[in-house]
């Protein structure tokens, strides 16, 4: 498999690092970021193949992350994760056309799934 880069970002610490080591073992080359301003001001948001963000963080959401994507970025395939279902929240983030939306805790065979979906287009 050619390197993919597949940037995270959670403000989670514990569920960022367990992310980015699924997805180094499943052969990903996975960068993980604490939050999005870091990101943004990253190498990996103009590089990575696929971003990986969860909804609700301190400072800018995973929404409006996956929005200033579009603009910079338009066709970067993007999974949100969120542990709140409010159905406003919901409804917000599947405007925005994730891939996948995936309710936290989810099984790590999801998210693969999910990358396998995304690269399976490309």
């Amino acid at each position: 498999m050619a390197e993919i880069s597949v940037a995270v970002v959670d403000d989670d610490k514990s569920l960022l690092n367990a992310l980015v080591d699924l997805l180094q073992a499943s052969d990903y080359q996975a960068t993980g970021f604490d939050n999005a301003e870091a990101f943004l001001r990253s190498a990996e948001a103009d590089t990575a193949d696929c971003l990986i963000t969860d909804i609700h963080m301190s400072g800018m959401s995973g929404i409006e992350l996956n929005r200033t994507m579009s603009e910079r970025r338009g066709g970067l395939p993007v999974i949100m994760m969120t542990a709140l279902q409010e159905k406003s929240t919901l409804d917000a983030a599947l405007a925005c056309g994730p891939v996948c939306l995936l309710a936290k805790p989810f099984e790590s065979e999801l998210l693969l799934e999910c990358l396998d979906r995304v690269f399976a287009r490309h």
